[in-house]
């Protein structure tokens, strides 16, 4: 559900950006059917998500949240991350918001094909509502209740953004110390498999 940030960190190359906003909807060994940078993408994606689990700040960010969230804890921190990139959005790019998702739109429907369907039919949705929605506690709050509805068994997500309120400033300022060294790993990855993140470099606050 952290769309937005996987969106930033990807840069300006369509496929990769696809491939990394499809991480969610992709399951398993990612094979051969996919184009070489789309497929890179979806495993940025992993890698993004696994950097983060293990990054000191994230988990900083875990431990404010009350422990009856259990492992919910990281879903929580996920979207929150969202909302201090989405709110703070002119530190991290120079680029408008509204035109920065128009834009990201746009790449995602030229690799339309590629999607798997249940994404495609969300598409409107991630776009046109989910992600301006960030920008807000109450969206916050709107796509933790969607969420809780969507999962299989009982969870706390329900009325999660009470944490973002409670832990607002040390949340903020973990995600601020972070964003760097997550730009600086994409980075990193990019350029071990031979891409060049301009978009990346080239944002505020590097």
């Amino acid at each position: 559900m952290n769309f937005l940030l996987h969106l930033h960190l990807s840069g300006d190359d369509p496929e990769i950006l696809t491939g990394n906003l499809m991480g969610d909807f992709v399951k398993g060994r990612v094979g051969d059917e996919y184009p070489t940078r789309l497929r890179s993408g979806i495993v940025l994606h992993r890698r993004i998500d696994s950097f983060a689990q293990n990054h000191p700040l994230f988990r900083a960010s875990r431990e404010r949240i009350e422990p009856h969230y259990g492992l919910w804890r990281g879903v929580l921190v996920d979207l929150f991350y969202d909302h201090f990139l989405a709110t703070g959005w002119e530190e991290w790019s120079p680029e408008p918001f509204d035109l920065y998702l128009e834009r990201a739109r746009e790449m995602v429907e030229t690799n339309r094909r590629w999607l798997p369907e249940r994404m495609q039919g969300l598409l409107p949705v991630i776009f046109g509502d989910l992600i301006p929605s960030y920008r807000e506690v109450e969206g916050i709050g709107r796509a933790l209740e969607r969420m809780s509805r969507r999962v299989r068994r009982p969870s706390p997500l329900a009325g999660g953004e009470r944490e973002l309120l409670r832990c607002y400033a040390g949340l903020g300022e973990d995600f601020r110390d972070f964003m760097p060294e997550a730009r600086a790993f994409v980075a990193g990855f990019l350029r071990t498999n031979g891409f060049d993140n301009k978009a990346v470099s080239s944002h505020k606050g590097t």
